[in-house]
Formats: C-alpha cells, structure tokens, sequence
C-alpha cells in the first residue's frame, strides 16, 4: 500500500461530564448577573484565571469575588432626574424632536418645559466648565448633565447682573422662561427683567432683537399691565420699533384717529388745554360706556366690529410659551387695524373695521363735550353739536334703551370740569386761635361802658390743584366781570361785626351758577319762555319744545332734574311755572 493512501486511525477519547460544583458555580454565576443586571458595567470586574484541565490545550475559568463600591451621591444629578420625571406625566405624540414644527409637539414641549421651569424656578449652581448646545426651541429635556449644569450656573450669574456670552440656545431658554414669568413675582417684574437683560445681551449678539420687539408687543396684550404701551415706548425710547402704534390705554388718541371730528384741529384744542380736554374726554368716554352698560347696549359693538374670519393667535410666536394664566374673556384694541379677542382663554386675532356711525358717534360725543367746555370757560367762539349727526339708526337704538346721551355727556363734562377746577380751602389754625383771641379780649371790652366796635377777619386760603393751573389764568376764557361757575380767585374775607364767616350766601350763588352752566341752551330758553307766560299760556312752551323735537315731558324733567343735583329742589312745578322762591335766581339765570 501507498504511504500516501495510508489512513491514520485515532482512538475515541471519552470527554468527563461537568461536576457538580462546577454545575452549582455555572448557576450562582448566572444569579449573580442578574442580581447585578442594574450596575453599570465600567464598575463591574472580574478576575479570570485559567487553571489545569484533564484536556489538553484547555482550560477553565475561575471566578473570583471582587467587592464593588457603591457611587458616591450627586445631589444635582438627583435633582434632575426628579425634573425629567415631569416629562412622563405629558406623554407627547412623538418621541423625536426634531418633530418640533408640530403644532401638537410644540405645545406638548411648552407644557413641559413650563412645568420643568416651575420645578427649577429657583436652582442655583456654579459649574467650572461650559459645554456648547444649539437646538430650535431648546427646554430642559433636551439637555446633558453638563448642558444643564452650564446653562444653569449662566442664569445665575444674569439674575445677578452678570451678562456673560453663551450659546443663543441657552440665550432664549431663559427668554422663554421671563415669557413665562419664571421666576419672577408679577408680569410688571418679568418685563423689567426682559428689558435688562435684552439691553445688556444684545452688545453681544443683536440677532435677538427681531424676536423681543415682538414679543414685547405681545406682553402688552397678554399680560395686564399698569403702565400702557404707549408710555412704555416712550419710556425706553422704542419709538422707531413701533412707528403707527396706538396704545389701546391712550383711549383719546385711539379715539381721535377713527373720529369723524378730530378735535385736537380744534383752535379750542391748544398746549393750555390739552390735558384738560384729553383728561375730560376720557372721563366722559367712561361714563357712556357705564350708561350703555346700564342700558343693556354694547358700547364695543357700536363702534368697532371685527372682520367675519378671526384667526387664532398664539402669544409670542416663535417662543416656547405655555398659555399659563387663565384669563377673562376681553377684547384688546391694540390699534386702529388690529383687535384681540379673548374667549374661553383662548386668543384670536382680527383687523378692525371702524363702522361710520362709530365714527360719527365719537365726533358726536368729542364736539358736544367741547362746546360745552367753550361755554364753562367763557371761550370768545362757541360752537354747537347737532344730534342728527348720529344717524336715525344710532338714535332709534338709544331712544329704545332710554338712553339720553346729550345728557350723559354733559352730566360727565359738568362733573369733571367741577372736580378738576375745584376751590380747596384751607383754614390756618394759628389765625384761628389769634380771632379768638381778639374776640374774648371784644368780649371783655363789650361789659365796660365804653363798647369798641370790632371787625373780624378770617384768613381764607384757596388753592387751585396744581395740574392744569395754567389752563385758567388765561383770562380769554373769561368775559369781564364774569367770574363763572369756577371762579379760581380767591375767596375774599369776609367782615361782620358778629365775629363769625356767614358763607351760606356765596355756596347758594355757586350752586345756582353751577345750575344755570349745567343747563343747555335750549333748558335755558324753556326757562325763560315760562318766565314770560302766564299759567295759560301753555301753548308757548309747548310750541318750543315741539319745534325743538324734545318731548315737553323730558324738557321739563330734564331741568328739574339738574336743579336737584345742584340746589336739591325743583324748580318748575305741575303748572308750569317756576315756583314762587325762586323766581329770582331763574331769571338772574335766563337774562
């Protein structure tokens, strides 16, 4: 046979079987590992070894205990597993942020992210080191241990007033929490620290300001704020930013752009009177809205109507913002083109269309309060305001409410002018107790034969309020020897040899000038008509009042209705006449 043919013959070698402490040392290996499924496998080591085997070339492994320490406690990292734990309490649709331009996903991120920012409102830290992060609308979720612990020591370096630069991202991780007003007591406080930090971050990165001028808009409409947004503007000098804004607080601008008659074209509307016409609009403005509130009419609805399509409108687009505060329903006219709307605590948006019986209204109220005013301050040109300038649809609607708005105007002008212009006086104590004084020593004087006669004078000082003083020391608002229902004089003392100040007589001629400038110039002429009839001539007055389109009865009512605010009484009875006592003070009225 061939040596290469040759087949080699190997005899069968029986392999041991396991014994049964190596069977037992297998398992307790396996239970082992499950015990110790949990720890992290960079603190899990082994010693292996290979010992003598009954084969050949192998070996086994011997497992040799090794005690494993415990980790050492991080109290930060604690916290913000407690804070990511939020997260599981709003499960969101998808898992993956880069979904973040899902309406849906963006809403679940903000929810979270303002629970998590609650939760963290008031952590502090002071990190060594500073790790980079760059991601569209970060939160917290979406940060590293160290990502965290940087943006966290940063914040609160800037609540300290120390503005360092950073990542943009961690930049607008804290506008969003002012947004939000984390951390912060109230929205007056939120804006304050907005405002710091934008004028102090921006030496570092302008790219911001596109985005805060916006959303300082926006915290105006949201948030109710003390200050308007005029004032505001005007404040920190961000007039440029909002050229053809009108704030919806500076109601007599705001009403002035969509009036028919724009007074301040007036020659009435000058630097001295400004503020008084301003000021008396405004007031007069909140006292309609009162009485059609009464009335059951919608003062809103009158003038302004939003167009039919409103669009929902989220506050600080491009913000990470939770629509945390719940608020009432209200409508904000930000502008003469722009309308919000709050309704269920939800936000929509819609251009503002002014109706022209809005428009004419406004003029109608603006010219009615301003003729009045000329004939108050004793303005050498009068005008008047003619009622029908309302339309027929705007007056049917008032006459079906009741609504008497010539005389809502006027009753709010008269109130204004007279609290705006009232005399304060001011009795000086020290002079009191010099009068009595001289009147115990008059006392004495009066029980000896020779009796001295005595004048007593008493000191009255009369202040005008400071605001506005300019506006009455033009004395072309006032005739000569006029002094008007609000003289600014001084009240003059008074001498009587009783030692006492009688100033009975001069509070009933205040009370009867404040009458005769609350009526109307139609009232006065009623007056005057019934001053020069008899008790049958009934047919004059009536006569007047129709060719006046004023029913007699409201004529009439009108006038004692005025008299009773002023003197508290009637002054024209069933029988058309004026009664018998005050006769006098009428016709020193009507002349």
């Amino acid at each position: 046979m061939n040596e290469n043919n040759n087949y080699k013959k190997y005899k069968s070698f029986k392999i041991p079987g396991r014994s049964k402490n190596e069977e037992n040392g297998a398992a307790n290996i396996s239970q082992k590992l499950k015990i110790n499924a949990q720890i992290s496998l960079k603190d899990l080591f082994y010693e292996i070894e290979y010992d003598n085997s009954p084969i050949p070339g192998a070996g086994k492994f011997v497992l040799k205990s090794q005690k494993i320490e415990p980790p050492k406690q991080d109290e930060i990292r604690d916290l913000f597993y407690r804070m990511r734990d939020i997260a599981r309490q709003y499960p969101l649709p998808y898992t993956n942020y880069s979904r973040f331009f899902d309406k849906r996903v963006h809403r679940g991120n903000a929810r979270i992210f303002y629970k998590q920012a609650e939760f963290m409102k008031d952590f502090e830290d002071d990190y060594p080191e500073q790790v980079p992060f760059s991601s569209y609308f970060p939160y917290y979720q979406m940060l590293g241990y160290e990502q965290l612990r940087t943006y966290f020591t940063w914040r609160t370096n800037v609540r300290k007033g120390v503005v360092n630069n950073t990542s943009l991202s961690y930049v607008f991780l804290y506008i969003y929490e002012l947004l939000n007003n984390i951390g912060v007591d109230n929205p007056k406080e939120g804006l304050d620290k907005l405002m710091f930090f934008w004028t102090s971050y921006k030496m570092h990165d302008s790219s911001i300001d596109k985005y805060i001028i916006r959303w300082i808009k926006d915290y105006h409409i949201y948030y109710d704020l003390t200050q308007t947004f005029k004032e505001f503007v005007k404040t920190n000098n961000l007039t440029k930013h909002y050229p053809n804004m009108i704030d919806t607080e500076d109601n007599f601008d705001l009403y002035c752009s969509i009036s028919k008659y724009d007074i301040r074209n007036s020659t009435f509307f000058t630097d001295g009177t400004s503020k008084l016409i301003s000021d008396c609009f405004n007031f007069v403005i909140g006292e309609i809205r009162q009485a059609f509130e009464r009335a059951g009419l919608s003062f809103h609805d009158a003038l302004f109507h939003p167009t039919k399509k409103l669009v929902t409108w989220t506050p600080f687009k491009d913000a990470l913002f939770c629509n945390w505060l719940r608020q009432p329903d209200r409508s904000v006219v930000f502008s003469e083109n722009e309308i919000y709307i709050c309704s269920n605590n939800e936000w929509k948006f819609s251009t503002v269309i002014t109706s022209d019986r809005g428009r004419l209204f406004i003029a109608y109220v603006m010219k009615q309060m301003e003729a009045l005013l000329r004939r108050i301050t004793k303005y050498k040109y009068k005008i008047s305001a003619n009622m029908d300038m309302l339309g027929q649809e705007t007056i049917s609607r008032l006459q079906k409410a009741s609504l008497d708005i010539e005389k809502v105007i006027n009753a709010a002008t008269i109130e204004f002018y007279k609290e705006a212009t009232k005399t304060v006086v001011e009795v000086n104590q020290a002079s009191l107790d010099r009068i009595r004084q001289e009147a115990f020593a008059t006392q004495e004087s009066l029980i000896v034969e020779e009796q001295k006669e005595s004048t007593y004078t008493i000191p009255v000082q009369a202040e005008l309020p400071v605001a506005d003083q300019n506006i009455f020391d033009d004395q072309s608002y006032r005739e000569p020897g006029d002094e008007g229902p609000y003289n600014i004089a001084s009240i003059e003392s008074k001498s009587c040899d009783t030692g006492q100040y009688d100033t009975d007589q001069m509070s009933k001629a205040d009370s009867w000038d404040s009458l005769r400038y609350a009526l109307s110039d139609k009232e006065l002429q009623a007056l005057a008509i019934i001053l020069q009839s008899d008790k049958s001539n009934f047919t004059s007055i009536k006569e007047y009042a129709d060719n006046s389109k004023i029913m007699l009865e409201v004529l009439l009512d009108g006038i004692n209705e005025k008299a009773m605010d002023y003197i508290g009484d009637n002054i024209i009875d069933d029988d058309l006449t004026i009664y018998e006592d005050y006769q006098e003070q009428v016709k020193g009225m009507v002349e």
